[in-house]
């Protein structure tokens, strides 16, 4: 991997990095992202211990201990866009990193409820953002290690959850194919052709974070809760949006539990792999 050259990093002479406004000091290796300023605080209340808490443009960042890890959780809002500049600024300040992103999606699959989990094997590369790094063809994979963990902290949690790929749009409204008065999309069949390639669900910034991941060289994983079922035409209820955010919220804090077994049980060795009796 070429070496960055420091001129083309964006950062003041402590280290700070221009848009996320955070020094070495003030992350762990161990990141959640989420989207929603509201979603950052919450997993930050569940912290027993808060040592930063900044404000920089959008980006919203708190680190703190949660069962004796360290951990950060940081808001980017919505798009890969914001996603690319947190995930390229992150990794000035630490490397190597983990990075789960908690979010929320609408999903595809009719076997998928209102307030489940997705758990994401991948995603379709809808978005540009990713591609101003890599061929068009290049895979946006997540990390085995973090799917495995989600999987395993979903399944503690027995919660309703749901595995494989993801495809990841650059915009809410025309970018998903929705049908809006006024701003028909371009491309209105596209969600009906994603559903028949079994895609489990839409969001915004997954493809992105698995693609840098990729070719940076770090950990990376997404879990959404879902907040719409796109087929029937149905979004949650305000009353049990805050019960969905929790379960991802939950499922990716016990996520980094689980990844800190692994890595304590691989020690040197470079993957975490299972052993069978």
């Amino acid at each position: 991997m070429s070496e960055f050259r420091s001129s083309e990093i964006v950062q003041d002479k402590t280290g700070r990095q221009y848009h996320i406004g955070l020094s070495p000091d003030d992350i762990s290796d161990k990141i959640i992202i989420v989207g929603d300023p509201d979603r950052a605080r919450r997993v930050a209340d569940l912290f027993e211990s808060v040592r930063v808490s900044r404000q920089n443009r959008e980006y919203v960042t708190f680190t703190g201990t949660y069962k004796g890890l360290e951990l950060t959780v940081m808001a980017t809002g919505i798009g890969c866009d914001n996603t690319e500049i947190a995930v390229v600024e992150l990794c000035q300040l630490k490397f190597p990193v983990t990075i789960i992103r908690c979010g929320s999606c609408g999903a595809l699959q009719s076997d998928i409820e209102i307030e489940d989990l997705v758990i994401s094997s991948g995603a379709v590369r809808l978005e540009n953002t990713s591609t101003f790094f890599v061929e068009p063809g290049y895979p946006a994979v997540a990390s085995h290690e973090v799917i495995l963990a989600l999987l395993k902290s979903a399944a503690n949690e027995k919660l309703p959850h749901h595995f494989g790929m993801t495809a990841t749009a650059p915009g809410f409204y025309g970018a998903q194919g929705r049908h809006i008065p006024g701003f028909p999309a371009k491309d209105e069949a596209l969600m009906d052709r994603l559903t028949k390639q079994g895609i489990k669900n839409f969001e915004m910034e997954s493809s992105t974070l698995f693609t840098l991941a990729s070719l940076r060289g770090f950990r990376a994983g997404t879990i959404c809760a879902v907040f719409a079922l796109r087929p029937r035409n149905r979004f949650i209820d305000p009353v049990k949006k805050g019960k969905a955010e929790l379960r991802a919220i939950k499922t990716a804090l016990g996520a980094f539990e689980i990844i800190n077994k692994m890595d304590e049980q691989k020690g040197n060795a470079p993957f975490w792999l299972p052993e069978f009796s």
